[in-house]
């Protein structure tokens, strides 16, 4: 007598994966999706797709301006004959994107972990109230007040000179230090927000586990505390480096002739020259530059749990 096989498991129903079956079974996060796709679309795609049609007109503001797919002019912007250095401005720009990202983060870090961990909760919301209380003053006279203070005449030089830590011959206003200042202050809430999310969202218990892993403070908080926050760090440097890269108002307030951005050239070639093809041939190089360092940056730093600030 021989014995039977064993008989097979009745299949069973699997959930269906394709894209379709998905929407049909939940579209609620996908309706939810179109919102930010159409904001997309008309604030960023369609500008983009606009500033490249106009950088290939050719024309004047008198005689009004032709679509003629005229490429050469990012090699008269860029190219080795070019009579004016926007390479040169396009660096200083980035340059000062990074190194006002690199403040903020010096800065916004110890503000937003003490808000987050130190302060009592009855004081968080009104410390993160301070935090946003500039951006309830116009940005222009922000920076401008920023240029009052460090002016020759201004309380910061004359405190300085008063306790003889400067001389009469230092300056401030003019200098590459006071437009990544002012850039750092003018952005420096954009990096605090997205880091004190992300520090929020640390389960207590995890930094207890970790102090009893590794000891001390510092190991806790390199092993643990900052990895969970990369996700808010990443989210800061887009907000930071976007914003102060391009930025026309700091470096014409704060600066001088050697300060000359990339933000400015595009402000004076439409506004003051009326050459709009060149704004906006500087505005796409501007953009594609940007975008290539960010998704660099991106694809080394990692963006895993970013979905963690939504």
């Amino acid at each position: 007598m021989t014995a039977l096989a064993p008989t097979a498991p009745a299949p069973t129903s699997t959930p269906p994966t394709n894209l379709r079956a998905r929407v049909r079974r939940n579209p609620a996060p996908y309706l939810l999706a179109l919102a930010g796709a159409a904001w997309l679309l008309v604030l960023f795609v369609i500008p983009l797709i606009s500033g490249l049609a106009v950088s290939l007109m050719t024309g004047n503001p008198q005689e009004g301006y032709t679509f003629t797919w005229n490429w050469g002019v990012y090699g008269q912007l860029f190219g080795p004959g070019a009579s004016t250095p926007y390479w040169l401005f396009l660096g200083r720009g980035i340059f000062y994107g990074v190194m006002a990202t690199i403040v903020t983060i010096l800065v916004g870090y110890p503000m937003a972990y003490f808000i987050a961990f130190r302060a009592r909760p009855e004081w968080k919301n009104a410390l993160l109230l301070l935090v946003m209380l500039s951006f309830l003053v116009s940005f222009i006279i922000r920076t401008d007040m920023w240029a009052f203070l460090l002016s020759d005449q201004g309380p910061v030089l004359t405190v300085l000179r008063g306790i003889h830590l400067v001389g009469k011959d230092f300056h401030i206003l003019g200098t590459n230090a006071a437009v990544i200042g002012g850039l750092a202050y003018n952005d420096l809430a954009f990096m605090v927000l997205p880091i004190y999310v992300a520090l929020e969202r640390i389960d207590p218990r995890l930094i207890e586990a970790s102090a009893d892993l590794y000891g001390k403070k510092p190991a806790t908080f390199f092993h643990t505390v900052l990895p969970l926050t990369r996700s808010g760090i990443f989210a800061g440097i887009l907000l930071v480096f976007i914003d102060s890269a391009g930025d026309p108002v700091s470096p014409s307030l704060l600066g001088g002739t050697h300060t000359y951005t990339i933000g400015q050239a595009i402000q004076d070639a439409y506004l003051t020259n009326q050459q709009y093809n060149v704004a906006a041939a500087l505005s796409t190089v501007l953009m594609i530059v940007l975008g290539v360092i960010l998704f660099a940056y991106a694809r080394i730093a990692g963006t895993d749990n970013i979905e963690d600030l939504v």
